[in-house]
């Protein structure tokens, strides 16, 4: 399961920005609602998913929108207007979500290691998606912003998917014999 959720996270994050490359932001978002299809069928509480991903939408949305509002970075064959993050980054941010339970598990109670991971693993995305076509970084500044950002939302993240856990173990009631 763990390494099915790691290579399908993968996929997404190839499709969305291969994609938005490529002058298909369409493709990121299909490959992801299937990718997101699998990681729901496969939840003991999709419930408990589902606000995961609401909140962490929420939250990817609005960062990414300042940074676009701030000048730090710019979406290429964005799906709409380009004053708007593209359809494909929220895409993206869906499909990190189905990683928080699962393959980055680990990860729920080590914050420090959390906001390493997010300083680091942030800027290296959107430069990898510069490289592939899908944004234009503008500046150290935005690695800057990236990295603070990133720092802050990886833990931010894995404690609101500690909260709203899918794929946590149903316990039984105390009291309950079953």
């Amino acid at each position: 399961m763990l390494i099915i959720n790691f290579i399908f996270f993968q996929l997404a994050w190839f499709a969305c920005v291969i994609g938005a490359g490529k002058g298909m932001p369409w493709l990121g978002v299909l490959v992801t609602a299937l990718v997101l299809s699998w990681h729901l069928y496969q939840a003991k509480n999709v419930k408990a998913e589902l606000l995961l991903m609401l909140c962490a939408l929420l939250i990817g949305a609005a960062y990414d929108q300042s940074m676009l509002s701030l000048g730090y970075i710019s979406y290429l064959n964005n799906g709409w207007s380009n004053a708007i993050v593209p359809v494909w980054i929220l895409a993206l941010w869906l499909a990190f979500t189905s990683t928080l339970n699962v393959s980055l598990r680990w990860m729920h109670s080590k914050h420090l290691i959390a906001v390493a991971f997010g300083a680091m693993g942030g800027p290296l995305a959107y430069l990898g998606a510069e490289k592939l076509g899908a944004v234009v970084l503008h500046g150290a500044a935005s690695y800057i912003a990236l990295s603070i950002g990133w720092a802050i939302i990886t833990p931010l993240l894995l404690i609101l998917s500690s909260r709203f856990d899918g794929f946590a173990s149903i316990k039984p009631l105390r009291g309950s014999s079953n």
